[in-house]
């Protein structure tokens, strides 16, 4: 085959349009070197050469290419690195919304700048100390009953406040949380179908893809997922690239959240009962992914979400740690375990105010009888707050005289406060034995709690810290492939340059030696 006598200048040609559409690239970049989440762009190009062989070729016969072919523009991104990127932003959600509820908590329990239980039980002791010098002195048993009943307020207040955080975490979850989530899955499946109409078109809409790339790394905080690409048919050696976002849960059955133009959803029911997480697949089915379930004729909460913000709050509102035998020491955890020192308290001062026939004369009462005593379901004995009796002295009738001196029951109830008691929590399994949380005084139990609180919160703080500093590296490393390097764009605009001046001085050269084969050849016998 003939090579054509202008085929160079075809050659030059192509180079200059590649070399001016890469520096229009190059400045698309430096353009949206500020813009979120834009990735950097390249053009990509082949060498153009012929498709077939010459029947009659010869040794002789060189073939050389026809120039250069863009075949299009594209975005530089590592998979691996957005995989690894969404991988470690699930772990933080969890740790984050953790750290978060933690933090909720200690407002409550963090007694270090502020007068709360600690306190009234100091309180109390010195009031009881005073009614030992002065047994029967009826302003001194007021003071008691003061003190009780403060006691009793702080109980009340925290246990209020935790059923706020929680009906505040439960209102949030639903209506913010899970309604972020859909709105995302809407999103991306839109933005699936956009750019696929697009690149039917003949439009790569690589912006559109930015705005996808951004939506599934917020996704991927919320739970974790696996992101596939794939080339759909859309006619005769044609297709478009379409993504179907997956979830794996913790039992590792896949779930799709998103396939092409469809997005599943997310539903919750926060009636007061364990917040239940449902997801509606493609094929219609609904599938419970955390919530309550009966295993072996118990219920026993389950949840199979793996990782995320989701699992982080279900996490703090429904696992209890050693008392429902989960892995995490949520808000119900501190709810019993308040509840279990009211209950404790109450008994024990209800069983040391006895008389000398032994008959026990209660210093609190239930506010539903039905009910175990509690935070909330615990107030002053009537009999004891109009006058009806009072501290009992264990020696005398109950008709003491005022002013005796018997201050046994006093004497018991002081030690009471100091001595240790064992703080038993019953096991959400009916079947297996209470759980042992704490042995020791009334007082350090509390302060125990803030203990633990402190210790989950640091800990949950140290691996956030831990876990932002890998998710940091992960983004720059990330951002070293698809983010825009100024220096970079700057060379690639010097090298793009000359390469177009290089085709341009290509083209010069191939019309001067033109110009001589066809004006100073041949002009013999003129």
């Amino acid at each position: 085959m003939i090579r054509s006598t202008f085929a160079g200048f075809t050659t030059a040609q192509l180079g200059m349009a590649a070399s001016q559409r890469a520096l229009d690239v190059t400045g698309q970049n430096i353009a949206n070197i500020n813009t979120p989440g834009y990735t950097r762009q390249r053009l990509d190009i082949a060498s153009l050469n012929t498709q077939k062989g010459d029947f009659y070729n010869a040794n002789s016969s060189i073939k050389v290419g026809f120039g250069v072919e863009m075949t299009g523009v594209s975005q530089l991104r590592d998979p691996f690195l957005d995989a690894q990127y969404r991988s470690q932003i699930s772990k933080l959600g969890t740790t984050d919304a953790h750290a978060a509820g933690f933090e909720q908590l200690a407002t409550i329990f963090d007694e270090s700048t502020m007068q709360g239980v600690r306190a009234a039980f100091i309180s109390l002791s010195s009031s009881l100390n005073n009614l030992s010098d002065k047994t029967g002195n009826k302003e001194d048993d007021s003071a008691v009953r003061s003190n009780m009943q403060v006691l009793l307020n702080l109980f009340r207040e925290n246990a209020i406040r935790l059923q706020d955080i929680r009906e505040d975490m439960q209102t949030g979850f639903a209506t913010t949380d899970i309604s972020d989530l859909n709105g995302i899955l809407e999103n991306i499946a839109e933005l699936n179908t956009s750019i696929k109409n697009s690149q039917i078109l003949g439009n790569p809409a690589l912006e559109l893809q930015d705005q996808r790339n951004s939506l599934l790394d917020e996704l991927g905080s919320y739970l974790p997922i696996s992101v596939k690409y794939k080339d759909k048919p859309i006619g005769p050696g044609q297709t478009v690239e379409v993504l179907d976002v997956n979830f794996f849960d913790s039992n590792g059955v896949k779930h799709t959240l998103i396939s092409d133009g469809y997005a599943g959803s997310f539903s919750t029911d926060i009636s007061g009962k364990p917040v239940t997480l449902t997801l509606n697949e493609a094929t219609g089915d609904t599938v419970q992914l955390a919530g309550n379930v009966n295993v072996n004729g118990k219920e026993q909460y389950v949840e199979l979400l793996g990782s995320g913000t989701i699992k982080g709050t279900l996490d703090f509102l429904n696992k209890s740690g050693d008392f429902d035998d989960s892995d995490f020491k949520g808000l119900g955890y501190y709810e019993k375990a308040l509840d279990c020192l009211v209950s404790t308290f109450a008994e024990a001062f209800n069983s040391a105010n006895k008389d000398s026939t032994g008959k026990q004369y209660d210093l609190f009462q239930k506010i539903d009888p039905n009910e175990d005593y509690s935070a909330t379901n615990i107030r002053i004995n009537q009999n004891w707050l109009d006058g009806t009796y009072g501290i009992i002295l264990t020696d005398k009738t109950v008709n003491d005289t005022e002013g005796s001196t018997a201050n046994e029951n006093i004497m018991k109830m002081i030690k009471l406060l100091e001595d240790s008691h064992d703080f038993l929590v019953p096991n959400a399994d009916p079947s297996k034995p209470d759980v042992k949380f704490y042995t020791g005084s009334f007082h350090d139990c509390f302060a125990n709690l803030e203990n633990t609180l402190g210790i989950d919160a640091k800990s949950a703080n140290t691996m956030l810290t831990n876990q932002i500093s890998v998710l940091n590296q992960t983004s720059n490393s990330r951002d070293g492939v698809s983010g825009v390097q100024l220096d970079e764009e700057g060379m690639n605009l010097l090298h793009y340059n000359q390469s177009y001046n290089a085709a341009a001085r290509l083209m010069t050269t191939l019309d001067e030696a033109l110009d001589k084969l066809i004006n100073g050849t041949g002009v013999v016998g003129r």
